[in-house]
């Protein structure tokens, strides 16, 4: 008994250190990537769209990556559903919470759509059972020509609005090799957490006898979320609300055609049959629901804010 309570005590220390690990990386890797976006002269919704969504999303790659390759298929796809469930439930909910988020819907409903698109494929998947290489090439290059069009348009704004003011914007930002060191620094960290995440976890799982899609749809699922949430926050500070709704929706659309298509590409993977009776409907309907609140409302109020929190709870609670 006492050898068992050591047992879970290192697990439980592994998954705190590894998740300290992965938001430190995070923040690391979401500063340096910032700094590098802005001496590149990008707007603050399409760095929230593209460099902070992505960066905060490193978390969930790794942490993805490392449990398909080490054998833990469920740990994967449930931190990858688990993420973007919360992102829109729990970040968004307790920010909206806090304060009015302003953002039309003809700003991101290119966004919405992907991510629609990318949740109603992955729901086929899961009727069939497998997620297969070819579904998983399909999302990786949807992503990238998605991140290659934004962000050549971005900068072709910024250069044609005034190239005087973009090359002295660069001159203020902190230099390159810092800027670049960040960017190393957070991915050393976060391929360190990752494994130690990892290995506590299917520890704690086998312990208590959880299975490893709940262990991905809630603890994986909001400690890698930890980055956008700080992110978020610190966006909501700085009243950026662009940027801060472009972080959610943007991490959503990593989460899937990056994080959950490169997984597939490297190594397809099996479906459990519970994502589709329960997981997919609430991450599809979180999606879903952004469209009508942005294009009723121009953004959402305090009660939107109560709406996604209040419904997080609920199937957080169905979870357990």
């Amino acid at each position: 008994m006492e050898a068992a309570s050591l047992s879970i005590f290192q697990s439980f220390v592994a998954v705190t250190g590894g998740l300290i690990m992965l938001v430190s990386g995070g923040e690391s890797l979401v500063a340096g990537a910032t700094r590098l976006a802005k001496r590149l002269g990008m707007k603050p919704l399409v760095i929230g769209l593209t460099v902070v969504a992505f960066g905060t999303s490193i978390p969930e790659l790794f942490v993805s990556l490392t449990a398909s390759l080490q054998g833990y298929p469920d740990i994967m796809i449930g931190n990858v559903v688990g993420s973007n469930i919360a992102n829109v439930g729990l970040i968004l909910g307790c920010c909206g919470l806090l304060a009015p988020l302003s953002l039309t819907i003809q700003e991101v409903w290119i966004e919405l759509l992907l991510v629609s698109c990318g949740s109603i494929l992955l729901m086929f998947c899961s009727g069939y059972g497998f997620f297969p290489r070819a579904m998983g090439l399909l999302f990786v290059m949807a992503l990238a020509s998605y991140t290659i069009l934004i962000s050549y348009n971005s900068l072709n704004a910024k250069n044609r609005s005034n190239p005087a003011i973009a090359l002295e914007d660069q001159k203020k930002n902190m230099p390159l090799l810092l800027t670049l060191g960040l960017i190393i620094l957070g991915l050393l960290l976060l391929a360190w957490g990752s494994n130690l995440f990892i290995k506590g976890a299917v520890d704690i799982a086998r312990y208590f006898k959880i299975s490893e899609l709940v262990i991905g749809l809630t603890l994986a699922a909001i400690g890698t979320s930890l980055p956008e949430l700080a992110s978020s926050i610190a966006a909501l500070r700085h009243n950026e609300s662009g940027l801060l709704i472009g972080n959610v929706i943007g991490s959503n659309m990593f989460n899937l055609f990056m994080v959950l298509g490169l997984t597939g590409l490297i190594k397809p993977f099996a479906l459990s049959p519970e994502l589709l009776r329960r997981d997919l409907p609430v991450m599809l309907f979180f999606t879903l629901v952004l469209i009508p609140i942005l294009h009723k409302n121009g953004g959402t109020k305090r009660r939107h804010g109560l709406l996604f929190l209040g419904a997080y709870c609920v199937y957080f609670y169905n979870l357990l």
